[in-house]
């Protein structure tokens, strides 16, 4: 059975991150996408809600906890991350006590978001400000853009250069414009080694996938501006350089490259890679995990690079932009299909609400699929009908090859 030999290094790279958050004198939170380095750059240790939110998808906790928030008065069908994590909050319960030791969530000195994802973010981050009485920064980028304008970059840019006089009064620490300059040098750094391991999967069996990558990125998301994610994704991509020298991947031999749109489904990823395995197919990238690349970080234009790169993800795009890009990475890694996944909680990391796997499908003759399910949510997702959709997705994919052939 195929295994990634750096899982052993990355259990620890992620143990003791969340061990450190226990211990450490100043604690920030932030969006996943959003202006770590900033924060880095005082002296901060970074929390992740989303990070949790994903962690108590893929221990299936979250079901247990998701109905105290709907108590409150949320919608149960808003993002599960939020519902989950502030019903593990109200629960006082977090999966963060069984893995990794600690006694609860850190405790914020200072809550920072950006609602370039969304703005359940908002409304998400302003309970937990509320509750532990902290002060909070909001980040609002212009949304759904075709190609992002200088006039968008300043604005953004500005946005965060104004958080520096509270990110000063929470750390007790001056703004030093070369600690933000390192950060960000640091976060290209990682962020470029990120994308090779990523490239790796354009070879032939791919060495890595979907379902691994979502697990890999983890110090990507949380470690950013950070020497230890640096130096994690180089021994990463040593390892699967090798294993692209020596034909060893996920799957013998590939019948089928597949591309995956959208969020995991944090529950189920064990399962759906055995699955895709089981049928010689390999999953072979994603919008999500291409989540963090950010090629704009330029450590001599910290805040209008970072601005950029924050703004211009995927997410963020109109749906001519996410077309185009869709192509560029099924031709890049020779994809036979698309699996589209609708997450029903997630409406803003859905790309089947409004026609685009059946626009894309006319104009480029990719065969699409659309999966339903949720990231955390498992009511929205149907195992039995799920594996006979994809199954039958593979067997097409399958039946179009050797036509072509």
């Amino acid at each position: 059975m195929y295994e990634i030999k750096s899982s052993s290094l990355l259990r620890s790279v992620m143990k003791d991150y969340f061990t450190g958050l226990g211990l450490a004198p100043k604690v920030a939170w932030c969006t996943s996408v959003g202006p770590a380095e900033l924060l880095r750059s005082f002296g901060f240790e970074i929390y992740f809600p989303e990070n949790h939110g994903a962690l108590l998808g893929a221990t299936r906790q979250a079901g247990e906890f998701i109905p105290a928030t709907i108590n409150l008065g949320y919608a149960g069908d808003i993002c599960s991350y939020l519902t989950g994590d502030i019903g593990a909050y109200l629960n006082k319960k977090t999966p963060l006590t069984q893995h990794y030791g600690l006694a609860g969530i850190p405790k914020p000195d200072l809550i920072v978001y950006n609602t370039n994802q969304c703005r359940e973010v908002q409304d998400w981050f302003n309970f937990y400000a509320k509750e532990f009485n902290c002060p909070i920064i909001g980040i609002f980028p212009p949304r759904h853009i075709e190609e992002i304008t200088d006039a968008e970059i300043k604005d953004v840019s500005a946005q965060f250069k104004a958080m520096i006089p509270a990110c000063e009064k929470s750390s007790g620490q001056k703004f030093d414009i070369d600690k933000f300059r390192k950060t960000i040098k640091l976060s290209r750094e990682a962020t470029d080694l990120w994308k090779k391991v990523l490239a790796t999967a354009k070879a032939s069996p791919a060495p890595i996938g979907f379902f691994d990558s979502s697990i890999h990125m983890g110090p990507i998301v949380v470690l950013r501006g950070t020497e230890i994610a640096k130096e994690y994704y180089r021994i990463l991509l040593n390892e699967l350089e090798l294993n692209v020298s020596a034909k060893i991947g996920i799957v013998k031999e590939e019948n089928t490259r597949i591309y995956w749109d959208g969020m995991p489904i944090w529950g189920k990823l064990r399962s759906l890679s055995d699955l895709f395995v089981q049928n010689n197919s390999s999953v072979v990238a994603s919008t999500y995990c291409n989540s963090w690349i950010f090629d704009s970080f330029d450590p001599e234009d910290p805040f209008d690079s970072s601005a950029k790169a924050y703004t211009e993800i995927f997410i963020n795009r109109s749906e001519n932009a996410k077309m185009k890009l869709l192509k560029q990475m099924a031709d890049d890694f020779r994809v036979d299909g698309m699996i589209f996944h609708d997450a029903k909680t997630c409406f803003n990391n859905s790309n089947a609400r409004f026609g685009l796997p059946l626009r894309f499908y006319k104009k480029y003759n990719i065969p699409v699929m659309v999966i339903e399910g949720d990231l955390c949510d498992l009511r929205f997702y149907s195992e039995g009908q799920s594996i006979t959709k994809i199954e039958t997705f593979i067997e097409q994919l399958e039946s179009l090859k050797v036509t072509n052939e």
